[in-house]
């Protein structure tokens, strides 16, 4: 018995000893890792985890465009995206940053965007902007420069005239917009809020405006503001506002499918720092149909009114193109290039995917897209609708980040009086 166990215990101490002397004479793989091996590991696990409550997304790009109102555009805009609770029940927020030279000596910064907090709760809108900037103003109304007064010539006093002015009418000037929503969830996609609202030029300088010359040179700019008795270098409006809002939108940032409309009664007192009292009204509606279940074919509408419904709005705050949350409305036209009392928007869009990559399936798409604008101008008799300025483009659409549907913009517009611009933005139009 003691011998057969002694046996068993020398072949099992053999086994051992053995299996040792195998793995010490194999040559085994080094299997430390570098710090810079480990941070790439980690960035490919993040990058391919799925979206969830704290999910940040950024994107940074260079920023290089022309724009009539500015020219050469070059700067650095950041689109950030990030889910304030459970994707499932939250919308994605987005935020842009911006801040642009030109080739005019002009400084842009900006920061627009929407925040949905959890189970879209609370939505908070913000466009904070600070502008050194100079902008042309073509008079109130749309329609050729022909049928406003200006373009015409003013009655100064009985049978004195000024001098017409056919083009353009040089504004330089300090701009500051501190503009912010703050609005509660009432049933599923349904929100009402309130909002605070401040619009401040400064440092106005109406290049044109000659009224020593003989005809004297008075713009449009000039004319309202002693019409209305209002300041030359300055302006201030400060209003509260009521708002109700409809948004279905799958993804703000580039939309497939969904609808949002909104309607805004703001109010700008005396009491609140306004030059004058005034209210304006502005109602907003976007669709957007998916052509196929994949949504590689989107059809995209946008409509706005902005109206003037009491009081005196400074000349520079009165409704004009380009005065959207995100300064988006009437490509191929400088921003504020048709501006009166009332304005009317429309625009649509196709959308289509053109090529994808495995990793990316909706890597480049195009765009094509058509919009309409009038404006009316109590002085010219020019009612909405009299004149209709139409433009039109076309642009690509790369997918820079898939999960937050961050994609960069690069568009071509044109439209009536020689108007042409090209775009290079993050994120789509509308």
């Amino acid at each position: 018995m003691w011998k057969e166990l002694i046996m068993n215990y020398l072949k099992i101490l053999t086994t051992i000893i053995l299996v040792f002397v195998f793995f010490a004479a194999y040559p085994q793989q080094d299997t430390t890792k570098t710090k810079k091996e480990i941070r790439k590991e980690k960035r490919e696990i993040k990058k391919n985890e799925p979206p969830h409550k704290g999910s940040f997304y950024i994107t940074p790009l260079p920023v290089i465009g022309q724009n009539p109102a500015w020219g050469l555009m070059y700067g650095a805009a950041v689109s950030t995206s990030w889910f304030m609770g459970d994707p499932s029940t939250t919308k994605i927020s987005s935020m842009l940053l911006g801040a642009t030279l030109t080739s005019k000596d002009q400084f842009l910064g900006t920061l627009k965007g929407t925040t949905y907090f959890t189970d879209n709760q609370w939505k908070l809108d913000v466009d904070w902007r600070f502008l050194n900037t100079s902008q042309p103003t073509y008079g109130l109304g749309t329609g050729p420069q022909s049928a406003k007064p200006v373009g015409q010539g003013i009655e100064i006093s009985e049978g004195v005239f000024s001098a017409p002015i056919p083009d353009e009418q040089l504004m330089i000037y300090n701009f500051l917009r501190f503009h912010q929503t703050v609005s509660k969830s009432f049933g599923k996609d349904f929100y009402l809020g309130l909002g605070y609202h401040i619009d401040f030029f400064n440092n106005v300088k109406d290049n044109l405006l000659d009224t020593s010359a003989n005809p004297q040179v008075i713009t449009s700019y000039y004319a309202y503001n002693v019409k209305n008795g209002l300041a030359q270098d300055k302006s201030l409006l400060s209003g509260v506002s009521f708002n109700a809002s409809y948004d279905s939108r799958d993804n703000i940032n580039s939309t497939y499918e969904g609808r949002y409309a909104l309607i805004s009664f703001r109010y700008n007192p005396e009491f609140l720092g306004s030059d004058l009292s005034s209210s304006t009204l502005w109602i907003e509606y976007r669709d957007y149909y998916a052509l196929n279940k994949s949504h590689k074919n989107v059809f995209a509408l946008w409509m706005f009114g902005n109206f003037k419904t009491s009081g005196t709005l400074p000349y520079m705050d009165l409704p004009a193109l380009g005065y959207d949350q995100m300064s988006n409305s009437g490509r191929a036209y400088a921003q504020g290039r048709f501006r009166g009392q009332n304005i009317v928007y429309m625009e649509i869009e196709y959308r289509r995917i053109l090529l994808g990559t495995k990793n990316n399936p909706d890597f480049l798409g195009m765009a094509i897209f058509a919009n309409a604008t009038t404006a009316s101008s109590v002085d010219g008799n020019i009612n909405l609708f009299q004149y209709i300025d139409p433009a039109a483009g076309l642009g690509l659409r790369f997918m820079l980040e898939k999960k937050s549907r961050t994609i960069l913009a690069v568009d071509y517009a044109f439209g009536k009086y020689g108007a042409s611009a090209f775009y290079l933005a993050l994120n789509q139009a509308f």
